[in-house]
């Protein structure tokens, strides 16, 4: 592959970035869930970014249909904020961000979106399930961390 400087910059933006956040986060807790949850959810966010500027989720990379893969990255930084990177919340940003995957999954299969590529629906169906993977992983690895439960027990009857 031919690599342009833009492509080069783009690299080491990315991977610049990565590196930063996940060096921000690290230093949030010492717990090791903690810590393996933030370098699952940064590498996953970084993955997400260079697939869909390499070859692209959804079809091709010049296929208008993968930015919506920026809203589920929207998802997991701007929750992570909100939670104030504390492990209980950071574990419910990353199940929003899984939900997040499918939903633009569904909305391509649902929209015939990048139907015209060899691969389709098998590509947009794996790599969906591999990354809604790697989302659960890090909010089971945030739940670990913070000793609680994600989801709140329902209130008792009565």
């Amino acid at each position: 592959m031919n690599w342009t400087l833009g492509d080069y910059l783009f690299a080491a933006v990315s991977l610049g970035s990565a590196g930063a956040a996940f060096a921000f986060l690290f230093t949030r807790s010492g717990s090791m869930a903690y810590r393996l949850g933030c370098l699952i959810g940064v590498g996953t966010i970084f993955l997400l970014v260079w697939v869909n500027g390499a070859v692209g989720f959804i079809g091709s990379s010049a296929t208008d249909a993968n930015l919506m893969y920026a809203g589920v990255i929207a998802v997991a930084v701007g929750g992570a904020c909100i939670a104030r990177f504390r492990p209980l919340g950071m574990g419910r940003t990353m199940l929003a961000a899984a939900a997040a995957q499918v939903l633009v999954a569904l909305i391509a299969l649902a929209g015939g979106l990048g139907a015209g590529s060899p691969n389709w629906p098998l590509d947009v169906i794996l790599g969906t399930a591999l990354f809604t993977a790697f989302w659960l992983a890090a909010a089971w690895l945030f739940r670990r961390a913070s000793g609680a439960s994600l989801v709140p027990a329902a209130a008792p009857i009565g």
